[in-house]
């Protein structure tokens, strides 16, 4: 299944597997290329969207027809330009005249280039792929996405909410999940988070919360952060925020990589059968490779380090051809009156159904296989819509779904420029269009006919509303209970402590002490105590220990409860810690010296790659590393950083090399003794203090001395052979981590 990037190695004779990163699809020669030749082709992990018409219709064209062509430079009408470096003058030293239209025309369309961002969820990374369906889902949906072995071209888009595009990907914040499947019935667009609740209950507090989330308006700091007062006076006034937050707090707020990434709907949605049966469903997408998380320094080393660690990982791990899975599910309840299950609320998109409750019923899997071509035609134009529903799926009472229907809508006409944006090419449905829409802004269909409404008789009264054996949507005949108008929630939205002490309870002590380590972190940066104190007494509502353990760090009282709680059972399945998962994709840093032993190192590689894993040489500097060449390095001492590696191997001897100088790197100044390069040394120390396996063999007592790091300390593997400590730390990389490193704190 995993795709070898084998064939991409280079033609020197290199004989270790390439890693991903590559630029482009051909090797860039030195000096500027001057014979003409056509663009070069896409590399071979990207795709584009599908070729369809702006009316959703199959072309059959080459979709690669849509990039630039030719071998020569032209205007956007096509005329050839002989140069685009300098503008037209009156004289050398001349001003620019105003005839000159290829400078007008290329400085114009620059100066429009940018669109509006998202006001959330601007920082993102996409990718196509395809779901398949297992069929399970057919005996309570007519959807065709959900009959058994359709298989359904997808594109995905992950995102952060707080920050702007220019932010960094592992700010502790919620993470989008929004999944467009072009059926061929239709486009349905299932647009969920990588949290299972929302901070609200209604969709009219939308604009509060998101005004409370962002930077403050009078500096525009901090960017992409919940730890400011804002953030906390909102969720502390408004507590059916608080069991959101504590998922934000929990190790779900700075995830591993989009990869190891849960997702859900959130909201509950209704199923329809072809005979008109309705059932209610919560939609899971639940990855392959398990759910994980990184540290908080980690988290912190990454947004200066590499701030776009998520993007790249997704984009490196498909050209790798470790391609990311996940299956979706669906948790099933009966459509009853009162819509509840179990006592639950299921319209209250505050609450989750516990799964030893309601197990998740997996239909159907869905592989991410290409990276967009182009980020701006592809990622940033992609457009998401709750109201994109097709036959056999439908939309419930949640007042937050029911605001997200004009809101999403609403934010596309403004972003996209008018209400043709469904025919950009990554948003085209991939079934035929004949919905009597005309004109507007960015009309690239070329409608024919007079009679663009319904009946006509002069265009043969075309189209034709859809009778049922042509499969239209289905507008379930859903009751509405006799009322008033008001403005209110029901009764039952009222409860806003007894969900978050269950996520609270179903943490492991390791969690638990992340969590309340968040907590205090984020109240640590806040400037007003009496925020603060307000939170603190919410966390009191949750909690006992975790709000002593919280006001200790911030010196300040605890309070007592306000809330009482009856008994709850833990549930299991929001734990992120235990069991053993794949490994596909995960990167290991190998650190070698000057002169390592080149068959040992060939071999380690290929043990790496062979377990679904990217090598990544560390060496004294780039280029060949040894005396045989056949491995080139990958990241050197000065680029290399924990943040990047899930495993870090040292294999031999790895002194100090020409740069370890704190005038040429600020890490060389870390304390390091033994000959140990001291980057090293502090790539070590970090790895060790995240709890990832490591591993050392030839000179390993001093390179593990030198750093500081006990031989015999869990996940510290070292030996003589290899071979056999790759073997043990591969094993203990299924774990994820080595949890039991660090004993807890006991505190909780």
């Amino acid at each position: 299944m995993r795709k070898r990037l084998n064939r991409m190695r280079k033609k020197t004779g290199e004989q270790a597997p390439m890693v991903p990163g590559v630029p482009g699809s051909e090797t860039a020669p030195v000096a500027e290329p001057t014979t003409p030749r056509p663009p070069l082709p896409p590399k071979p992990d990207q795709g584009t969207p599908e070729p369809v018409s702006p009316t959703g219709q199959d072309t059959g064209i080459d979709p690669t027809l849509d990039a630039q062509g030719g071998e020569y430079l032209t205007t956007a009408h096509g005329a050839r330009r002989g140069d685009t470096d300098h503008s037209l003058k009156a004289g050398r030293r001349g001003p620019v005249l105003l005839q000159d239209h290829h400078f007008r025309e290329k400085i114009s369309h620059f100066d429009h280039e940018r669109i509006p961002e998202r006001v959330v969820h601007a920082r993102g990374a996409g990718a196509h792929g395809v779901f398949r369906s297992y069929g399970t889902a057919s005996r309570i949906s007519s959807a065709g996405v959900f009959q058994k072995d359709v298989e359904t071209p997808v594109f995905v888009r992950f995102s952060t909410v707080l920050g702007s595009r220019g932010s960094a990907d592992l700010a502790r914040d919620t993470r989008g999940f929004a999944t467009k499947f072009y059926t061929s019935e239709g486009t349905w667009d299932l647009v969920g988070n990588n949290i299972p609740v929302f901070f609200i209950q209604d969709a009219i507090k939308f604009p509060d919360v998101i005004h409370a989330g962002k930077p403050h308006p009078d500096r525009e700091i901090p960017q992409a952060q919940s730890a400011h007062d804002t953030f906390w006076d909102f969720v502390s006034l408004h507590t059916e925020a608080q069991h959101h937050t504590i998922w934000n707090m929990s190790d779900r707020g700075i995830p591993r990589s989009y990869r190891t990434m849960e997702g859900f709907g959130i909201h509950t949605f209704r199923l329809v059968d072809d005979a008109g049966r309705s059932v209610l469903v919560k939609f899971h997408w639940k990855p392959k490779l398990g759910v994980h998380s990184v540290l908080w320094e980690e988290a912190q080393i990454a947004m200066g380090m590499d701030p776009d660690v998520h993007r790249r990982d997704l984009a490196d791990a498909i050209e790798a051809g470790a391609h990311p899975e996940w299956e979706l599910g669906v948790q099933v309840f009966e459509d009853n009156e009162e819509q509840t299950f179990e006592g639950i609320d299921l319209l209250d998109p505050t609450k989750i159904v516990p799964e030893e409750l309601a197990p998740v019923e997996p239909v159907g899997l869905m592989t991410l296989n290409r990276n967009p071509s182009n980020y701006f035609a592809e990622t940033e134009q992609v457009a998401f819509n709750p109201n994109n529903l097709v036959r056999g799926i439908d939309v419930t009472n949640d007042p937050l779904l029911q605001g997200r229907l004009f809101s999403y809508l609403d934010t596309q006409l403004s972003r996209l420029g008018g209400p043709n944006w469904t025919q950009l090419p990554i948003n085209r449905p991939h079934a035929p269009v004949n919905d009597m829409l005309r004109d507007a802004m960015h009309q690239t269909a070329v409608h024919s006919g007079v009679a663009p409404y319904h009946p006509n008789s002069l265009d043969g009264n075309n189209p034709f509303p859809a009778d049922e054996p042509a499969r239209p949507f289905i507008d379930h005949p859903a009751p509405v209970a006799e009322s008033v108008k008001e403005r209110g929630n029901p009764a039952s939205f009222d409860d806003h402590y007894s969900q978050t002490r269950l996520f609270w309870l179903s943490m492991t002590d390791i969690e638990k002490e992340h969590i309340a380590q968040a907590y205090t972190f984020e109240l640590g940066k806040c400037w007003e105590q009496s925020v603060k104190e307000r939170q603190l007494q919410a966390l009191a509502n949750i909690d006992g220990k975790l709000c002593a353990v919280v006001a200790q760090g911030l010196g300040l009282p605890a309070p007592k409860p306000t809330v009482k709680h009856g008994r709850i059972e833990p549930s299991p399945a929001l734990s992120q810690i235990g069991g053993q998962w794949p490994l596909d994709g995960r990167q290991v840093g190998i650190v070698v010296g000057p002169d390592p032993d080149e068959n040992d190192l060939l071999a380690v590689v290929s043990a790496i790659d062979d377990a679904g894993m990217v090598p990544l040489v560390i060496a004294p500097h780039g280029g060949p590393v040894g005396r045989g060449g056949k491995v080139v390095a990958h990241r050197t001492y000065l680029t290399a950083r924990s943040v990047e590696f899930d495993s870090v191997l040292v294999a031999g001897a790895v002194p100090p090399a020409p740069d370890a100088q704190q005038g040429l790197d600020a890490k060389a100044g870390a304390v390091s003794s033994g000959g140990v390069d001291p980057r090293v040394h502090l790539l070590l120390g970090e790895v060790f203090r995240q709890a990832k396996a490591i591993g050392t063999w030839g000179a390993k007592s001093q390179v593990l001395a030198a750093a500081g790091l006990p031989e015999g300390a869990p996940g510290v593997v070292s030996g003589k052979d290899a071979a056999a400590v790759v073997e043990q730390v591969v094993t203990l990389m299924k774990s994820h981590r080595a949890w039991e490193r660090f004993p807890v704190s006991g505190r909780l």
